[in-house]
């Protein structure tokens, strides 16, 4: 165990840059909770109550960097996960994430939010487990929310945590099915503070925020992936996302969007000749148009060289309809150079995922 928690500590090392005598933790947590019963589809996969694991490792943040006091100092690192789904159908779940922990209440009130990749073991495959109707792939996109009442450091760097936790998995359509499934469950922990003996002094903030300006800024960005028909068995196709929008950046943290989306999606051409040939009934015709525009306002959260984004949009033109006229964006970016940036995001109806894709644009 000592081993494991050396390779998760290394990998967060590894993975993130150092300041003077950075400060690191871990934590492992137990779990057990419920399958959301969000669609009738996967109602005869849900026999049991899941269980599973969290293990942790954090590197804390004193205010060395700007950003750090702005957020009351926040951890950032990796977490482990396993689920055991107790439905061999369904089969169980690993995943890897990276987390950013975020404390209220004096510190004693923590919110995890991770994201990260998961593997099924058991997915969907139309000869041998076509009762599978959450997962279509092994390999999928998952995230989650922890909130936790949080004791560090009560004797000998030994502390605890209770709370509750949210862990949402799909594959964003990129192989049908995806039902996808959400897990809502308590958790019960404990941490460990290394190098508790030497503690570390927090820099207190410099409000700056009140002195910042910023005019408005321009974004061109590119999205791509492919992603699959709810007919399973269609096949994957990829589409091609052009935007553009204006934002205004009211605070260090914060920035407000309006702009423009045009979609081209293969795989709704290849639905909607499908669906002329296969389905006259249906009176879809098939020079039915596929491409799509949408008008979206957003909101862009920045963290450093990362940045959360959130976006709702409705169609401005869409002839084929084969989704509600209001759509929502989410994606994680990372400005790795100047003003460009990379992403990963999802796109959604509501509940019904559309395509998870990925970026890269460019701030002007």
């Amino acid at each position: 165990m000592r081993k494991f928690f050396n390779l998760l500590i290394l990998l967060t090392v590894v993975g993130f840059s150092q300041e003077n005598k950075p400060q690191y933790s871990v934590d492992v947590n137990y779990y057990y909770g419920s399958i959301l019963p969000h669609s009738e589809k996967i109602s005869h996969l849900i026999t049991d109550h899941p269980e599973g694991v969290f293990v942790s490792a954090n590197r804390k943040t004193f205010g060395d960097k700007e950003w750090e006091s702005r957020f009351n100092y926040p951890d950032y690192g990796l977490t482990l996960h396993y689920q055991n789904n107790k439905n061999e159908t369904l089969g169980d779940m690993y995943g890897l994430f990276a987390h950013y922990n975020f404390y209220f209440l004096k510190r004693n009130l923590q919110l995890r939010i991770g994201q990260g990749i998961a593997y099924n073991t058991n997915p969907y495959d139309k000869e041998t487990n076509y009762r599978n109707s959450a997962y279509g792939s092994h390999f999928m996109p998952a995230s989650f929310f922890m909130a936790n009442y949080q004791k560090e450091n009560i004797w000998n760097g030994f502390g605890v945590r209770a709370g509750g936790f949210l862990i949402h998995h799909s594959n964003g359509t990129i192989k049908t099915p995806n039902t996808s499934a959400n897990t809502v469950g308590a958790n019960v922990g404990v941490t460990y503070t290394i190098d508790h003996q030497n503690e570390r002094t927090y820099h207190p903030r410099t409000n700056r925020d009140s002195t910042f300006t910023e005019p408005i800024r321009y974004t061109f960005a590119f999205r791509t992936g492919v992603h699959e028909s709810h007919v399973i068995g269609s096949g994957q196709y990829p589409f091609y996302v052009f935007s553009g929008y204006a934002d205004k950046r009211i605070s260090r943290s914060s920035a407000f969007q309006i702009g423009l989306d045009v979609f081209l999606s293969m795989m709704m051409k290849n639905e909607i000749e499908m669906m002329a040939i296969s389905f006259p009934e249906k009176g879809i015709s098939a020079d039915t148009d596929y491409k799509r525009v949408g008008l979206f306002v957003g909101y862009e959260l920045f963290l450093n060289r990362l940045s959360f984004e959130g976006q709702l949009g409705g169609y401005l033109y869409d002839d084929y309809k084969s989704h509600t006229a209001l759509y929502q964006h989410l994606q994680l970016k990372y400005y790795f150079y100047k003003n460009f940036f990379v992403g990963t995001g999802l796109k959604t109806h509501f509940s019904k995922a559309e395509a998870m894709d990925f970026s890269l644009g460019i701030r002007l």
